[in-house]
Order: C-alpha cells, then sequence, then structure tokens
C-alpha cells in the first residue's frame, strides 16, 4: 500500500511518528510535509497529497495541520477525494464506514502524538460498510 502524508509547520513531530509506523507495516509512504516548526502554508502540502489520492497514484492520504480544518478544505476540493477530520478513534472509524474517505485529516493541536498513530491505525484497518452509504457517497460530488 502506498500512502501521501503531508503537515505544516503544526506536524512535524507527528509525521514522523506516523511514517514509522507505516514503513513498520511495509507500506510506502510520499512525503510532502515539512519537517520543521517554521512557519508554512499548509495548501502547500496538500495539493501533492490530494493530486496523489484523486488520480489514484496512492491507495490513501494523511494531513496534519492545526485544527485539520483548512487541509481538509483544501483536500475536499478535488473531485474524488473525501477527506475527513479524525481527531478520535470513534470518529476516524465512522469517517471510514460511513464517508468512505480517502485522506485522514488530524488536528496536531487537539491530539498527542500517540492519539495520532492510534488514528492512522484505526484509518488503514476500518473498511467502508457500503450499502445505505454508498447511495450517500455517490451523492457528494457536484455534477457542474
Amino acid at each position: 500500500m502506498t500512502i501521501s502524508i503531508g503537515n505544516d509547520h503544526a506536524g512535524p513531530e507527528y509525521k514522523k511518528a506516523i511514517i514509522e509506523l507505516l514503513e513498520s507495516k511495509g507500506y510506502t509512504v510520499n512525503n510532502y510535509g515539512t519537517d520543521t516548526a517554521d512557519s508554512v502554508d499548509y495548501p502547500d502540502f496538500v495539493h501533492p497529497v490530494a493530486s496523489d489520492v484523486n488520480d489514484n497514484k496512492v491507495d490513501l492520504g494523511i494531513l496534519i495541520c492545526g485544527t485539520a480544518n483548512g487541509v481538509a478544505m483544501t483536500a475536499n476540493k478535488y473531485k474524488n477525494v473525501r477527506a475527513g477530520v479524525c481527531w478520535t478513534k470513534e470518529i476516524t472509524e465512522l469517517t471510514r464506514q460511513h464517508n468512505n474517505a480517502n485522506i485522514c485529516c488530524i488536528p496536531a493541536r487537539y491530539t498527542a502524538p500517540q492519539q495520532a498513530v492510534q488514528i492512522v491505525e484505526t484509518f488503514l484497518t476500518t473498511e467502508f460498510e457500503g450499502g445505505r452509504h454508498q447511495r450517500r457517497v455517490e451523492k457528494i460530488n457536484l455534477s457542474c
């Protein structure tokens, strides 16, 4: 499995822990995030991740910023992206089960690094339920 990951200045520590998890499980990781706490603009790191997911170059994406709202808003501009803000295991499960999210957005200012690792583990191991949820997911994209 190949995962693209991106982060702004709020997430280097989180990204490092998540990449360690992913690589320990044998995943290939495309790292588009910053490695420092120096201020950067989160869209610069979101676009490569969202583009990879949108174009089916990777299986899933992970984005990290302070609240996760900015990265989710940016990623969701792509037609084939369903980015969900995930801050607990339960929210993460439902984001995958009911919304078939393909990008996990983690709020660094509201989670701890170990919690973020658990969120990613949950994201990777939870399957979409389909059924009535498939009909709803199909209604997300505008046809204009």
